[in-house]
């Protein structure tokens, strides 16, 4: 089994102008349509390029912050079902809530969200593919889930049945929060993010399925691979990165940091 990091995030889409170039289908993940060519060819994506709070990010443990004010994050039970699709930047599990709204509370949130949508992530080895690092080290793959105005794809889909987006997230409390942005154009720095402090696994039969996945439709002969859909991690600039993990309690109920870590931080106490 491959370790597989687990992403939450929110945001708010609008957009503002129409333009006539198909810009959704021009921007790649490598070359000169990938993330360094953004926020320069496309002015409505230049925050790509000259935002500050833009996300994925390298996690320092080191520079993890005890906020004790973090409640649980609470996420509804029920069952839902969805639309899996290859969209040619990724793999979209798009949530069909309208019977019954699939909501998230708690944690660094101070409204009632209704989730939308999953991404997953991943490389063509397992040394990367993840969008999030923690200490500099990558995962095989990330799958993120997010609530925004969703948009129609014309791609390959299946019919999901009765899904639990519960039953796929890792059974932990803690987790890990900042303020950051989208990872694909238009960047946008409306996102909040919560990185639960566990991973999920995947198999390697699994991974090698979805390295068999192209960006192409089926009469496109390029073939392009799927796989490597990822942003780098962006820098930081001075973000605070929260925590519900008291790394400086030291009685029964403390985190499983010491025995069962899945990330590790220094030892730090505020003078």
């Amino acid at each position: 089994m491959t370790k597989m990091q687990n992403k939450i995030f929110w945001y708010v889409y609008q957009e503002t102008e129409t333009v006539s170039w198909d810009w959704e289908n021009w921007w790649t993940y490598d070359g000169i349509s990938g993330p360094d060519f953004w926020g320069l060819i496309n002015r409505d994506w230049k925050l790509c390029s000259k935002g500050r709070r833009q996300s994925p990010i390298n996690i320092d443990p080191a520079r993890l912050l005890y906020d004790p004010n973090l409640r649980l994050l609470r996420v509804d039970k029920h069952k839902v079902n969805g639309l899996l699709e290859n969209t040619g930047h990724g793999v979209v599990l798009t949530l069909d809530t309208t019977k019954a709204p699939l909501n998230v509370t708690g944690g660094p949130l101070s409204y009632r969200y209704q989730l939308s949508e999953a991404h997953l992530h991943y490389g063509v080895v397992d040394l990367r593919g993840s969008e999030h690092t923690i200490n500099g080290f990558a995962f095989p793959a990330e799958s993120t889930t997010l609530s925004y105005a969703t948009t129609n794809f014309e791609c390959e889909s299946y019919n999901v049945r009765r899904l639990s987006v519960h039953g796929l997230l890792p059974e932990t409390p803690y987790f890990m929060t900042y303020e950051g942005s989208t990872t694909m154009p238009a960047c946008h720095e409306t996102v909040t993010w919560v990185v639960l402090n566990k991973p999920i696994y995947i198999t390697k039969q699994q991974l090698h399925t979805l390295r068999q996945l192209h960006q192409n439709k089926e009469e496109d002969k390029t073939k392009a691979p799927l796989a490597n859909n990822f942003r780098p991690p962006q820098k930081l600039h001075h973000r605070p990165i929260r925590t519900n993990i008291d790394f400086t309690n030291t009685g029964g109920n403390c985190p499983t940091i010491h025995r069962e870590a899945y990330y590790k931080a220094n030892t730090w106490s505020l003078s």
